[in-house]
């Protein structure tokens, strides 16, 4: 049986680097440290770190007992809510991730919702980009996280239920007065001779990306990590932008943006909840809310006019199928 005060230690090890500085995080002696390493490596029958020039590194079977030790210092910190929850005196809490512009757009409407009907619930929002997010979920720190991915597979985390609400079409953001400010459509190939604001560094690698198939490479004007940013300094002519739907500006003044068609980057948007014995109740309720109030987001208008047709071929459907990652 492992012992789970050694899982402990090993994770302190892991996350300091050292015996010495696991040693002043637990309050113990490096003596006491290795010695309950070693007396672990001794009830699995084989090693779990290595020492090297540059401190102690995991073994596989070292990453395998830590991410152990993630899920049950997690399962400890549910059944503790769990326990709190039922305790009358105690408030309920939910502890919320989410990336900046789906904060903006799409949290909002869905917790003026979650609280008229769970008034009692104390709410926390942590503004997490989705790396930070899902080991956050994962390690109990946040109950749910809105987050995106860049790909068609959804992210793969032990421990982390991955739950698709929506595919975000790119849309190019131009001054008003740019010469291509009539059309509701572009292509990557199009904007060659464009200069580009980033509103997001790994949207920006993406780009680059998608540039170089279509035969240029991307002349940079600004990179920031903020898109109101991005798009105010495109009203400003600095250059164009490329900007995900839930991140375009609701006011568009002296703006025009025209969808990207072709060859071209999507975000994929969902909830990630922590695979549980017991999942938060709470939890739960704010993704079915999630869930209703996407699939009741307006879709940006194109930049002119658009036919019924138009608008259902650009309209993305809310995805309810939840995928376990």
């Amino acid at each position: 049986m492992i012992d789970p005060r050694r899982l402990q230690v090993l994770t302190a090890v892991a996350r300091q680097g050292s015996f010495n500085r696991a040693a002043a995080e637990l309050r113990l002696t490096p003596s006491a440290v290795s010695q309950q390493i070693s007396a672990l490596e001794r009830t699995l029958g084989t090693a779990v770190v290595r020492r090297s020039t540059r401190g102690i590194e995991l073994t596989d079977a070292g990453r395998v007992l830590t991410g152990a030790a993630d899920a049950i210092a997690a399962e400890l910190l549910t059944a503790q809510r769990e326990i709190d929850r039922l305790a009358t005196t105690r408030v309920e809490r939910l502890t919320v991730a989410t990336f900046t512009s789906g904060g903006q757009r799409l949290l909002p409407d869905a917790l003026t919702r979650f609280t008229a009907d769970h008034p009692d619930v104390e709410l926390t929002v942590l503004e997490s980009e989705p790396e930070e997010a899902l080991p956050q979920v994962r390690a109990g720190a946040a109950d749910l996280a809105l987050a995106y991915h860049l790909t068609e597979t959804p992210p793969d985390h032990p421990g982390v239920r991955w739950t698709p609400l929506m595919v975000e079409t790119m849309w190019i953001v131009m001054p008003a007065g740019h010469p291509e400010a009539h059309r509701d459509t572009v292509t990557i190939a199009d904007l060659a001779a464009e200069r580009w604001v980033h509103g997001c560094l790994v949207m920006n690698d993406l780009l680059d990306h998608y540039a170089a198939l279509a035969g240029f490479a991307i002349s940079t004007a600004c990179r920031c990590t903020d898109y109101l940013f991005a798009q105010s300094l495109v009203r400003a002519g600095l250059g164009i932008a490329m900007i995900p739907e839930v991140a375009l500006a609701t006011d568009r003044t002296g703006l025009a943006a025209a969808r990207l068609t072709g060859p071209a980057p999507a975000r994929y948007v969902g909830v990630a909840t922590a695979r549980r014995q017991r999942p938060h109740p709470m939890a739960e309720a704010l993704l079915a809310t999630l869930h209703s109030t996407v699939a009741a987001l307006p879709r940006p208008p194109l930049t002119t006019p658009a036919t019924p047709a138009t608008h259902a071929a650009h309209a993305t459907p809310a995805a309810h199928a939840a995928v376990t990652a």
